[in-house]
């Protein structure tokens, strides 16, 4: 497994599937459930994103392929789509991409089940997270690669996973100041990983530019 790999995936995967993001979502949708009931549907959205993410590392170059994408082609749109998310997470306003429309929030909130949607999808495996992992994959197509992408993904998950089972607890201590800074420290992070994303992806399309 290539460590430095690990580390650059994980770090990718946990600024845009931020579990601390995700929480005051969770909490909003959960309000009504009694404490035994809210855990069991934190471990379905865990249950649900470790499904997705999976199915979407395993076919996510295969995808491609199909469509007749090049990695260095969805590397430049993907970037443009984490940028944007980014600036939002820095700027606090959120992104359309990401969280959904307000049309689409208000949806959310009538549902009764959130585990899957929107919780699982598109709130923690949205457009970021695919693009993140299809990039990821698709620039590491090795056994290796594979290995260290699916292994950061899974600890982000089971971060999450801790996160929502323990979700009550971690709201009630968890300002409103602290959320706006992990929220800007992750868009900043996402921000970054995406500029590079569009470089690589830039310099190779266009060879020129380097």
């Amino acid at each position: 497994m290539d460590a430095a790999l690990f580390v650059k995936a994980f770090a990718a995967l946990f600024a845009i599937m931020n579990p601390f993001v995700a929480l005051p979502m969770f909490l909003s949708l959960t309000s009504d459930m009694d404490a035994a009931t809210q855990r069991r549907t934190g471990l379905r959205v865990a249950l649900y994103s470790t499904v997705l993410g999976v199915v979407i590392l395993a076919s996510g170059s295969l995808v491609l392929t199909f469509f007749g994408v090049s990695v260095d082609d969805f590397r430049i749109a993907g970037g443009v789509v984490l940028l944007m998310i980014g600036l939002g997470m820095l700027n606090g306003t959120g992104s359309s991409a990401h969280t959904g429309t307000a049309a689409e929030r208000e949806q959310h909130a009538q549902v009764n089940d959130p585990s899957f949607y929107p919780m699982s999808f598109p709130m923690i495996v949205g457009p970021g997270t695919i693009t993140s992992l299809v990039l990821l994959a698709g620039a590491n197509p090795s056994l290796g690669g594979y290995l260290s992408v699916g292994a950061a993904l899974l600890v982000v998950i089971a971060i999450l996973g801790v996160v929502l089972w323990f979700a009550a607890d971690i709201g009630h201590h968890l300002s409103q100041t602290l959320r706006t800074i992990m929220t800007r420290l992750m868009g900043m992070i996402l921000a970054a990983i995406a500029v590079e994303m569009l470089v690589a992806g830039l310099g190779t399309v266009f060879p020129g530019l380097r």
